[in-house]
């Protein structure tokens, strides 16, 4: 290595290796393309190796630069970590909080409890990660999860929800023109929406067989999100949380003795943060919200499910 290199260089080769070009790079970092182009060459020039091979179709990371991607991914999110540590007083809720959400969550269930936190908490800024990839609490990625698996770290401190039921949807118009099924076999002949690869989903599915099969969903889709327009639409029948689907008045339950699973659900933090009045605000405003969320699934499970089926 001919020099030291800067933390400034490291983020223009994560930007370079997340948008495969100079130009997204440039374009994320505010800078200009020949002045990317020419911080990667001075980087590969300092670091004695090459990091991405050139093309019309754009950068290819070498070997050695997917072998650093994790390193960098790390220190950006312990820089941006520090950002918001920083701008936040240690004495009162205020201040920047990262919360990780999966894409249904952060569009059905998450923003009235972000609502709620705004008005007793507006000193607090939400940066909301909608994946459903597992962000890493470990490296500081994120500062608090909803997780529907519990965390297997030791330092990952969580707090339990009550699961939520998942079950057979469809909207009222395509249950007026293709009737209502009054048994599970009856399902085989109703268009059905279902998973695609999830594994788990697909074993879900199978439990069904063979009224529910595979190769028959009309529609094959992994985004929970993407089922629930698809239900609304009305392209066939589908899961959905009982607790979200019975908000709309425009979905009935399907077979609704019929529970397709329980779905756990966890409030998630590091335990070097959860003492942060920010991230206390923010976990305890979660762990209340999804509660009620899940008191009205069990509501809505156990006391309206007859009324939807025969409506």
């Amino acid at each position: 290595m001919s020099r030291s290199v800067s933390w400034d260089d490291q983020r223009i080769f994560l930007a370079a290796l997340e948008t495969g070009s100079f130009t997204g790079a440039a374009r994320v970092l505010g800078l200009s393309h020949p002045t990317v182009r020419a911080r990667i060459a001075a980087l590969e020039e300092a670091l004695g190796t090459t990091l991405f091979t050139r093309s019309v179709n754009g950068l290819h990371p070498t070997d050695h630069a997917l072998d650093m991607a994790a390193t960098v991914r790390t220190m950006a999110a312990a820089s941006e970590l520090f950002v918001r540590q920083a701008a936040a007083p240690s004495d009162a809720p205020s201040g920047i909080v990262r919360l990780s959400v999966s894409d249904f969550m952060a569009v059905e269930v998450v923003p009235p409890i972000l609502a709620r936190l705004r008005q007793s908490h507006p000193s607090i800024r939400i940066e909301m990660v909608a994946s459903d990839r597992v962000a890493d609490l470990l490296s500081r990625e994120v500062d608090v999860a909803i997780r529907n698996t519990p965390p297997v770290q030791s330092v990952l401190v969580a707090q339990k929800l009550p699961p939520v039921t998942l079950g057979f949807f469809a909207s009222t118009h395509y249950l007026a023109t293709r009737g209502v099924p009054g048994c599970v076999n009856d399902l085989a002949r109703h268009d059905l929406i279902g998973p695609d690869r999830n594994l788990r989903e697909l074993a879900l599915a199978e439990a069904f067989r063979p009224a529910v099969a595979h190769t028959s969903f009309v529609l094959r889709t992994d985004s929970h999100t993407a089922v629930a327009a698809a239900v609304r639409a009305g392209v066939g029948i589908g899961v959905m949380q009982v607790a979200t689907a019975a908000r709309d008045p425009n979905l009935r339950r399907v077979l609704p003795g019929t529970v397709i699973a329980q779905l756990g659900t966890w409030v998630v933090t590091h335990e070097d943060m959860r003492d942060l009045p920010r991230i206390r605000a923010v976990f305890d405003a979660l762990v209340a919200g999804l509660s009620a969320y899940s008191n009205r699934n069990e509501q809505q499970s156990s006391g309206n499910g007859s009324e939807d089926a025969a409506s």
